[in-house]
């Protein structure tokens, strides 16, 4: 199947402004691919968990993970040749390692690769950082059910996956 730039400039947009979370804390859209997305979070004085060293809330990194890992789920399935307008999916399991703080005042970036589709699940891994993935502030595993019709054509692993 094609990968097709509008749909996943749509599907980004949706997942970067779609939900009133997202909008709140004022996610972008970084990049979309066959497998993958990236989006960002710009530090704000609001954002921040820790009012004397400025660092932006862990929670914070813990949304915009959960929101690219479901973006790159959404990809790989149109990739696939399924149609994220058919299906939903939820999160199943979401499971974070926190290495380091955010460092202040720093927009932060998160890059999420699905790995394997099934009929039924997705898997995703996922790191946020600022300018060097290799020093991330926390990785991301997770798993998304869908839960709506087969979304996916063929249970495989996305063609450039790792």
């Amino acid at each position: 199947m094609s990968f097709d730039p509008e749909a996943m400039a749509m599907l980004g947009a949706r997942m970067a402004q779609g939900t009133p979370q997202a909008v709140a804390l004022q996610f972008r859209l970084v990049s979309v691919d066959s497998t993958g997305a990236a989006m960002a979070v710009p530090w704000r004085e609001e954002l921040v968990g820790d009012p004397e060293s400025g660092v932006m809330a862990g929670g914070v990194i813990t949304t915009l993970l959960d929101h690219v890992c479901g973006l790159s789920v959404s990809c790989a399935v149109i990739a696939a040749g399924g149609s994220f307008m058919e299906y939903g999916m939820a999160t199943l399991d979401l499971r974070i390692d926190y290495m380091r703080p955010a460092q202040p005042r720093r927009e932060v970036i998160a890059l999420a690769r699905c790995y394997k589709l099934t009929r039924s699940i997705a898997f995703v891994r996922a790191s946020a950082f600022e300018d060097d993935e290799a020093n991330p502030v926390a990785t991301a595993q997770a798993a998304f059910a869908f839960t709506g019709p087969r979304a996916v054509p063929e249970a495989r692993a996305p063609a450039d996956a790792a």
